[in-house]
């Protein structure tokens, strides 16, 4: 599995998950509960927090040519297994509710992810929460109907450095977690 995380100032690039380097803000705290929060997508940004750390990045689900559709939502599940053999159970797995999308095909997909996400969260016994992306957006900047760049700057400000908008909702859904200091 790998992982597209960077460290502050460091050279964007793939990064093997047994190689992976922590975000800017790192507070090593062994009882933080370990938090992944997900933008549900084919480009599917995500943030973890864990012993203190907090990675980012966005993994990439599109179909190759000769792919049938169920392909990304397998890989998707991989991807979630290998999460989680990496830094072992999760205490709450937080997503991005998204109410209204710009299309069919869109739609199609994200109730894909969604379906797939919480079906292993049941597997594995994850509390999971869908949190509105409007709560999310005005958490981060003020505003419940704030734009990418606003995400992209406010991710910013916290010491990321978020390769798109997908990495940087994940990081708002994390940090907004992280603030109700509750598990899903």
């Amino acid at each position: 599995m790998t992982y597209e995380a960077r460290a502050l100032g460091a050279e964007p690039g793939v990064v093997k998950a047994n190689q992976l380097r922590p975000s800017a803000y790192a507070e090593h705290d062994d009882q933080a509960p370990t938090i992944l929060a997900l933008d549900l997508g084919t480009s599917l940004g995500w943030a973890l927090r864990f012993t203190g750390l907090t990675l980012s990045g966005t993994e990439h689900f599109k179909l190759g040519r000769f792919e049938g559709g169920g392909m990304r939502y397998l890989r998707f599940a991989r991807w979630l297994d290998e999460a989680r053999a990496f830094v072992g159970p999760f205490e709450a797995v937080y997503f991005e509710e998204v109410r209204r999308h710009r299309g069919v095909d869109a739609a199609h997909a994200y109730g894909g992810f969604l379906a797939q996400l919480t079906a292993w969260c049941e597997q594995y016994e994850i509390p999971y929460q869908g949190v509105p992306v409007g709560t999310i957006k005005k958490f981060a900047t003020g505003k419940g109907n704030a734009d990418k760049a606003a995400m992209i700057a406010a991710a910013q400000q916290r010491g990321h450095l978020p390769k798109d908008d997908n990495e940087a909702d994940a990081l708002a859904l994390l940090y907004w977690a992280m603030a109700q200091g509750t598990a899903a």
